[in-house]
């Protein structure tokens, strides 16, 4: 994996290039909250084999990038594209997990053919979501956390400085995935804490804000994919993100919770070349 540096308007933003330059296929990915833009290392040898090169990049205020007041989702289209132009990359699919798949549909939104396709795994529905009871089923610390979100940064950071990590936010198969294939989250998520809580502050705001796109003039393949018993974002922003996308495929894992959903990544590769077959 290879960091680099990139002078941007608001100040720099890290950035990462996980594959050689010559590989068929790019796709960007959307780090969740707190995490860096680290693209994932256990899906790199598979993604290798498919002809994938993966990028990435730290949001605002997270790993190597400058801090941005006031920041949106729809942010992360610009640097994005940024992003590509530096590693010379014409068109790529944008990849999120978690709080990264708003980051993810945003390029899909905002970057028209220049995005081949895109994923959300599981990934928030708008906050604005009609018909959405936006916090049903969603664990109490974090729908503690985004209501909070929702009277500010201070309110919020406050609220953050004070909490204490409780684990029944994950399923069982979660802390299984934690402890075995995707112990790769633990680091990206310590790197994402290591600056403080800035940048965890500012992208819940972001959530809980007007996005500054519909998902409904998203015109790439887009796909879906949630764990049926995710705690941390329940299933049903999956289903409603799915619906309100046109022509999306989504993909509900039974069993699977936040963390272990992402025992389907090769598939979801799979899922990639194919819409460019």
């Amino acid at each position: 994996m290879i960091l680099n540096l990139l002078d941007v308007p608001n100040g720099t933003v890290r950035w990462y290039d996980g594959g050689p330059a010559d590989a068929p296929i790019s796709a960007m990915w959307h780090h969740g909250t707190p995490n860096v833009g680290e693209p994932p290392v256990p899906l790199l040898e598979a993604s290798a084999a498919r002809g994938i090169r993966w990028l990435g990049f730290d949001r605002p205020d997270y790993g190597g990038s400058t801090a941005v007041d006031g920041r949106g989702v729809s942010d992360a289209a610009d640097l994005a594209a940024r992003v590509a132009d530096a590693a010379g990359v014409d068109t790529f699919a944008a990849v999120g997990h978690s709080g990264g798949g708003p980051h993810a549909l945003a390029c899909a939104a905002l970057l028209g053919d220049r995005v081949t396709s895109v994923v959300s795994i599981s990934g928030l529905a708008p906050f604005d979501a009609k018909g959405l009871d936006w916090f049903a089923g969603m664990h109490p610390g974090g729908a503690k956390e985004l209501r909070a979100a929702m009277h500010g940064p201070s309110n919020l950071h406050t609220l953050l400085a004070a909490s204490e990590f409780d684990p029944e936010m994950f399923t069982p198969a979660d802390t299984l995935a934690l402890a075995g294939e995707w112990s790769w989250f633990n680091g990206i998520a310590a790197e994402g804490v290591s600056r403080g809580l800035g940048s965890m502050t500012a992208d819940d705001v972001a959530y809980v804000k007007e996005w500054g796109f519909s998902l409904d003039t998203i015109a790439s393949p887009a796909l879906f994919v949630h764990g049926t018993d995710d705690r941390i974002v329940p299933l049903s922003h999956g289903r409603w993100n799915a619906v309100a996308t046109p022509g999306a495929v989504l993909w509900e894992r039974p069993g699977d919770g936040h963390i272990s959903v992402m025992s389907a990544g090769v598939e979801i590769l799979d899922w990639l070349v194919g819409t460019l077959a």
